[in-house]
């Protein structure tokens, strides 16, 4: 039997422009998602995902070694009724196949189970972390499989294999990351919020590419308040950060921030993360923040220090 494990992840700077170049703060959660492979008799690939709570959302069957799909079931509800999640894996091992050849090309059976620890819908790296434990699989690069299949920056593939926060810097598929001694004095008084909403990272992509124009300036910024925010050691200077770095991406993207679309009357601060307008958000505040996130209807406060790694 083997087993892998990756790390769940959250972008706290450079959300969009991490595309081109900026350079990134990113954390891994305490939450991921495992792959555990035993070798059975049948020549076939049973696939079987399960969400955190122990219910099977994907089952599938692939014949070996041609690699076709011969059956799958998925709980539609849970996906939005879109029905593709056994062909959008069928890709992805197809996409591993070129990379390496030699991968489920044999006449040996497997069983696979992946157990995410956290909820599919909170939006911490179902897909990243399922890329980075295939590519360990199989070995192949994982960042050169992202390309070839969802796309992105790849961050998360870097948060899927570090247990400490790090600098991320996008360069084709061997980016350059950094582990950084982010553990800010004040992080009892942050909290990650879930919007209740799991949001379409791509089509925030498409958004961004869609209304970037020349950002040279924007880049060389958002990189500066990355430095700035691990280096800062007080609350009141980190929400500072927290604004500046909204005002530019709200420029950008053309969305107001999340602070004055649903929480301007907030005592504390607030910065989108990751795609805007679903996913988590983090918040500055003090023991009455859970109390005024959920009078809004926002269930899911999370303080820092019990996410982060």
């Amino acid at each position: 039997m083997k087993e892998f494990y990756s790390n769940g992840k959250l972008l706290l700077t450079g959300e969009y422009f991490v595309l081109d170049g900026a350079k990134s703060l990113a954390v891994p959660t305490t939450c991921g998602q495992d792959l555990i492979v035993e070798k059975i008799q049948e020549p076939q690939l049973i696939w079987e995902s399960y969400t955190n709570k122990g219910e099977c959302w994907l089952e599938a069957i692939f014949e070996l070694p041609k690699l076709r799909l011969t059956s799958a079931t998925y709980d539609d509800n849970q996906d939005g009724g879109k029905g593709s999640l056994a062909e959008n894996l069928f890709e992805i091992l197809l996409q591993i196949r070129q990379l390496n050849p030699s991968f489920l090309n044999s006449e040996q059976g497997f069983l696979v189970k992946t157990n995410l620890t956290f909820p599919k819908n909170w939006g911490l790296g179902t897909s990243s972390t399922l890329i980075n434990n295939l590519a360990q699989w199989a070995n192949v690069n994982p960042y050169q499989l992202l390309e070839k299949t969802f796309g992105g920056s790849g961050y998360d593939l870097a948060c899927a294999q570090h247990n400490t926060p790090i600098f991320y810097t996008r360069n084709g598929i061997n980016p350059i990351v950094e582990k950084v001694a982010f553990n800010p004095i004040f992080k009892d008084q942050l909290y990650f919020v879930y919007l209740n909403k799991k949001q379409n990272s791509r089509e925030g992509i498409q958004r961004f590419k869609a209304l970037k124009g020349n950002l040279i300036a924007e880049i060389a910024q958002i990189s500066q308040l990355t430095d700035a925010f691990v280096a800062c050691n007080n609350l009141i200077d980190f929400e500072k950060l927290l604004i500046e770095h909204e005002q530019i991406v709200s420029k950008t993207i053309q969305l107001k921030t999340v602070q004055e679309t649903y929480f301007s009357d907030y005592f504390g601060k607030t910065k989108s993360l990751g795609a805007w307008g679903g996913d988590f958000i983090l918040a500055t505040g003090n023991s009455d923040s859970k109390f005024y996130f959920n009078k809004k209807g926002f269930e899911t406060v999370i303080p820092y220090t019990d996410l982060i790694l």
